[in-house]
Formats: C-alpha cells, sequence, structure tokens
C-alpha cells in the first residue's frame, strides 16, 4: 500500500497484523521502558511498527538501533535517517530513507471510515470542508474527512520532526489533485527557514484501497 505512493530513495515496510513471534521484534530496554505501563495491545503495535523500522533501517545498510519517542511520540532515528511509523487496525508499516535523499518524510494509514461525528469542524479550514462535501457527494465510495485527517496526520510527522514545532490542524490547508492521486499541505503559520528545505508546502500522494486510506507526504533533499 504504502510502497507505492512514496517517492523514490524511501522504502517501507508493513505487515497485516503483528509479527510479535518474529526475533527482531524484541525490543531494546529504553523501548520497552516506555511502553511497559501500556495495554499488551499497544505494546504489540508499538513492537510490530519497530520491527518494520529495523527492516527498513536493514534495506538501507544500517544496523538495528532503538526509536525512541519525542514528546509528540515522534521515533528518534539514528543519524543519516529520516522516517515514519503508522499503525491502524490490521496494518502497521513503516517507511525510511537516507537524510542525502530525503529532508523529511510522513506516513498515515487510516480506515477507510467516516471521521467521527463533528470532528471535520475542528480538524478542517473552510475551504477544505467545502471540498470534503462536495467530493462526498460526488463519490460516497471514499470517506473524504477520513483522508483529510490522514493527510493532515502525515503532514505533521515530516512538520514536527524537522521543525520541533507544533502545527494544529487547522494550521495547514490541503488540496488534492483526484487525477494524479497527489496532494498538497501548506503550513497556514511561518514556516522556519532549514538550510534549502522547502517547508513552506508538503507534497505527497494518497491512495484509498482495501478498506484502507493510506497518505504520504515529504520534503525533498533541495528545492521544489
Amino acid at each position: 500500500m504504502i510502497e507505492r505512493i512514496v517517492p523514490a530513495g524511501v522504502v517501507v515496510e508493513a505487515v497485516y497484523g503483528d509479527e510479535v513471534w518474529a526475533p527482531e521484534t524484541a525490543l531494546f530496554p529504553e523501548e520497552a521502558e516506555a511502553v511497559a505501563e501500556a495495554t499488551p495491545g499497544r505494546q504489540r503495535e508499538f513492537a510490530t511498527t519497530r520491527l518494520c523500522a529495523r527492516r527498513g533501517m536493514a534495506r538501507l545498510g544500517h544496523e538495528p538501533a532503538p526509536l525512541t519517542r519525542s514528546r509528540r511520540g515522534a521515533p528518534g532515528w539514528p543519524p543519516g535517517l529520516v522516517g515514519s511509523l503508522t499503525h491502524c487496525a490490521g496494518y502497521r508499516a513503516a517507511a525510511v530513507a537516507r537524510t542525502q535523499d530525503v529532508g523529511a518524510l510522513g506516513i498515515d494509514a487510516e480506515p477507510n471510515v467516516p471521521l467521527p461525528e463533528g470532528l471535520l469542524a475542528s480538524i478542517a479550514t473552510p475551504a477544505e470542508r467545502l471540498w470534503v462535501r462536495s467530493l462526498t457527494a460526488q463519490r460516497p465510495e471514499v470517506c473524504w474527512d477520513r483522508l483529510l485527517f490522514s493527510i493532515k496526520e502525515s503532514t505533521f510527522k515530516t512538520w514536527y520532526p524537522l521543525t520541533g514545532r507544533e502545527l494544529e490542524f487547522r494550521e495547514a490547508e490541503v488540496a488534492l489533485d483526484l487525477t494524479a492521486g497527489t496532494c498538497q499541505a501548506r503550513p497556514l503559520v511561518p514556516a522556519p527557514v532549514i538550510g534549502n528545505l522547502p517547508t513552506d508546502c508538503f507534497r505527497g500522494r494518497w491512495m484509498v484501497r482495501y478498506g484502507l486510506i493510506t497518505t504520504a507526504m515529504h520534503v525533498p533533499r533541495t528545492a521544489w
């Protein structure tokens, strides 16, 4: 799924469940400590996404390393790597890339079901609410409100590790290209200058298939 929508240079490893029996699922001590008081289901999600991450790191020639969490839960990647993790019912995935190839990236997977009642108003700008309502009427097989939520989740996962700043749902505005399956998110707050990385617009792709919505956003190493 997500491997079909990430840019060149990004490797993706995914599983459709929890592979807790795999030897490489064993957590590093600092990882185990982070979820010691979590529910068994959350511990399995945590372990399986890190299994996916370590498989991706191995494909890029990196040894296994702990992925500890920041204040906002973002995994800390070893020097030279950027990446993102996601999980939802029946699907776990990790995307990893070398920093020489990709400046930042974020992925998200969601079930293709509507958002809870009232949530759209709290995450969407007026312009976004208009296109969500229009597309829902035209193509009800896709839960466009959930797709918007997923793109914003992927955008935050790209923005926060890169900038160290918060980005609320309504502080970025999303536009879609239905034909190409692409999207872009423009922060509505001042974007910090980070070298030559283009932080004023995040671009990506989306896909709806097999009951899942998947999105991937990224910042390239050089300007668009």
